[in-house]
């Protein structure tokens, strides 16, 4: 028994959900000034994050579009919610990437000033993330 394809975004949404854990554990921690364990789960947030990123290009890559088949209030919502998303789910790329950069290079002043904005946004991608899975095959089906 493997992984099928219909598996897949089960699979997203689960790394999804992975990654919004990571990065709420991670502004805990670094509030707390747990420097090891802010790095860890920020490392682990990214690395979910990129594997959440390779299986979805693949499904979609052999899937296809999948269609949101929900009627009435809930289709403006869904779209609403699916259009911020992904939005900002291009726009945290090179954000995540910057603020990874300068907690690498030790610039932790730069670091602190864009992980500002890159923690809100990559949160709210993870959880939207989550709950456009949850519409589209659960919701609408």
């Amino acid at each position: 028994m493997g992984l099928e394809l219909s598996d897949l975004p089960t699979v997203d949404a689960a790394l999804n959900a992975a990654s919004a854990a990571l990065l709420t554990l991670g502004f805990i921690f670094i509030r707390r000034k747990n420097i090891r364990a802010h790095k860890a789960c920020m490392l682990s947030a990214v690395a979910t994050s990129m594997l959440f990123l390779v299986c979805y290009l693949t499904y979609h890559y052999f899937h296809g579009t999948t269609h949101f088949t929900g009627h009435g209030a809930v289709r403006p919502l869904y779209f609403a919610i699916l259009i911020s998303h992904t939005i900002l789910a291009a726009a945290i790329v090179p954000l995540v990437a910057t603020t990874l950069y300068r907690a690498l290079r030790r610039r932790f002043d730069l670091h602190r000033r864009i992980a500002r904005w890159t923690l809100p946004a990559w949160l709210y991608v993870s959880v939207t993330g989550v709950v456009v899975y949850w519409m589209l095959y659960h919701l609408g089906r």
